[in-house]
């Protein structure tokens, strides 16, 4: 293996992938709720018609569709770092991970009702045949990381703690 890919190799390893595979652990703990969540939002006449209008696009539509909640964030994104960077951290991390579970909520439920026409385009489908198994195996690894473990069995400890303290 050339220097460079070694390179580029051990800092993926070391640094953006522990940094992705927290954004994706946080996004696959969010994603079948908060879809679920909007989906609620069906009993609403209007936006049962935007989602039946959402299902009938044409594939390069629902692409469109699928990626409009990433542009329209970026915006808000973009203001949390300035905040950040005036001095209003905790205003700005709390807008970034707002806008996060926006984000993760819209994708969802967008991803949900545009799969079928976006299967239909041969690269797309290409594309998440390639990326699901990579993701799924990378949450594995990190799940099977002891202190990984650790944290979920303390997280559990803290939230049977808090029910029984409301029960009292």
């Amino acid at each position: 293996m050339s220097i460079i890919r070694r390179f580029f190799s051990t800092v993926f390893n070391f640094t953006i992938g522990p940094l992705l595979a927290l954004v994706l652990i946080f996004e696959e703990w969010g994603w079948e709720p908060l879809s679920r969540l909007l989906g609620y939002l069906t009993r609403l006449p209007l936006w049962a018609r935007m989602e039946a209008f959402i299902v009938r696009l044409p594939p390069y539509g629902a692409l469109v569709a699928f990626f409009a909640p990433a542009l329209l964030l970026l915006p808000v994104k973009l203001l949390a770092l300035f905040w950040i960077s005036r001095g209003h951290a905790v205003l700005g991390i709390a807008v970034v991970l707002a806008a996060k579970m926006m984000g993760t909520a819209a994708v969802a439920r967008l991803f949900t009702l545009t799969q079928p026409a976006l299967m239909r385009l041969a690269w797309f489908a290409n594309l998440y045949g390639r990326w699901k198994p990579w993701k799924d195996a990378l949450i594995t690894r990190v799940k099977a990381i002891p202190l990984w473990r650790s944290a979920v069995q303390s997280a559990r400890a803290v939230r049977a703690w808090i029910v029984r303290q409301v029960k009292r």
